[in-house]
């Protein structure tokens, strides 16, 4: 015979960010009644990945047809213009550019024309001229207009969501130790000493995803690479009017430098992509040699420098000198000068990279006994959080009813 085991909640939510209070959300409207607990190791919501982005709401065009992402992100951006309005929260549909500024761009400009259609993402096609008509300091060879991306407060729509959602939101509350026992559900310990018992485990800790599935006892087979995405504010924002990106390159899961006029009204330049030395490193400066050794432990870690090390330099390059960030902005925006690049706050990307060095380029969910992990999710994870908060409460509902 089982004990009976008092548990605190149905489910237990571990992470604070966009996609763990998108999950909570999903959980209680599908099963009202279904008792919520998220664990979130800040002080308050969307610290991490969720406040320190670009804050654009992605169409869905750069993704594979039929790919998690593409599903996701198509619907994910007229649900979250949606929540926008219903919730109050800063939002505007503007539109974005995808800008050619060589010829060797051309063909995969032209390939995103085709994969935008496959998604159902209306396009227009541009000749250099035509970019004027949107962009009158942008130059390019041609260029694309996505009409259907825009821009929201992130950081405002995780508060909306954890107010809506009804769970219990606990902040300081690291987790240290998770206990899964057959038939008991699931214990967590958190760094102050609490215990908190749910029936189910959801993993939605983004920068320590990896950390906590491996907490629970289940192998992730993967490790979570931290990458510093490095921005500036563009002191004469006057010169960019909307949303204006490169020509990515298919080869890596990063969208290149870009040009975004904020909810704010203010104009952020970039991310980068430049490795972080600590989950957290929003800087140089942050160092935590634990972390940097289980980088550097990961043979994924070494297979992605040695394929990669030509790009990986230049990002360097552009990391440590502002003089080369310039110069790479000044493809899309010539008016612009080393002193217009004002630092802001960067941001960092938790990466899933497997032992074979592969970049994970969609969103990875697993599930284990009474657990379900959320193990990837990269750009447009903000966009597509609503369908992929109602993914991981499926599955987790499931797992419920099985517990």
């Amino acid at each position: 015979m089982r004990p009976r085991i008092a548990h605190d909640c149905d489910v237990l939510v571990v992470g604070g960010g966009i996609v763990g209070l998108s999950t909570a959300y999903a959980i209680t409207r599908a099963a009202p009644g279904t008792r919520v607990t998220v664990l979130e190791k800040e002080p308050g919501p969307a610290r991490h990945q969720t406040g320190r982005n670009s804050g654009v709401i992605h169409s869905g065009i750069y993704y594979r047809p039929g790919s998690l992402k593409a599903r996701y992100a198509v619907r994910g951006a007229a649900e979250m213009v949606k929540f926008c309005a219903e919730y109050g929260v800063a939002h505007a549909v503007t539109g974005k550019l995808i800008v050619a500024t060589a010829r060797e761009e051309l063909p995969r400009l032209h390939a995103l024309v085709q994969r935008g259609r496959e998604n159902g993402i209306p396009v227009r096609e541009l000749g250099a001229a035509q970019i004027a008509e949107y962009e009158p300091e942008v130059r390019g060879l041609a260029a694309i207009h996505v009409g259907t991306t825009g821009i929201c407060d992130y950081t405002g729509v995780a508060r909306q969501l954890a107010a809506a959602s009804g769970a219990e939101i606990r902040y300081g509350a690291r987790v240290v130790q998770v206990d899964r026992r057959a038939g008991l559900g699931v214990a967590v310990r958190t760094a102050r000493g609490d215990v908190v018992r749910g029936r189910v485990l959801v993993n939605c800790a983004g920068l320590r995803c990896d950390e906590v599935a491996r907490l629970t006892g289940d192998d992730p087979g993967m490790r979570i690479v931290p990458f510093r995405g490095e921005y500036y504010e563009l002191a004469r924002p006057e010169l960019v009017r909307g949303l204006v990106y490169p020509v990515p390159d298919p080869a890596f899961p990063f969208l290149g430098v870009h040009l975004t006029r904020g909810i704010d009204g203010g104009v952020h330049i970039g991310p980068n992509a430049v490795p972080a030395l600590a989950r957290e490193g929003y800087g140089w400066g942050v160092v935590r040699p634990r972390e940097l050794a289980g980088t550097l432990g990961w043979p994924g870690s070494w297979r992605i420098a040695r394929r990669h090390w030509r790009y990986g330099a230049g990002e360097l390059r552009r990391s440590v000198s502002k003089g080369a960030f310039t110069q790479a902005v000044r493809r899309l925006l010539p008016a612009v000068e080393e002193g217009d690049l004002v630092a802001a706050p960067a941001g960092v990307r938790a990466q899933a990279v497997l032992r074979d060095g592969t970049l994970v380029d969609d969103f990875l969910i697993r599930e284990g006994e009474r657990a379900v992990h959320v193990l990837n999710a990269p750009s447009p994870a903000a966009t597509a959080s609503l369908p992929i908060g109602r993914e991981v409460a499926r599955r987790a509902l499931g797992a419920l009813g099985e517990a």
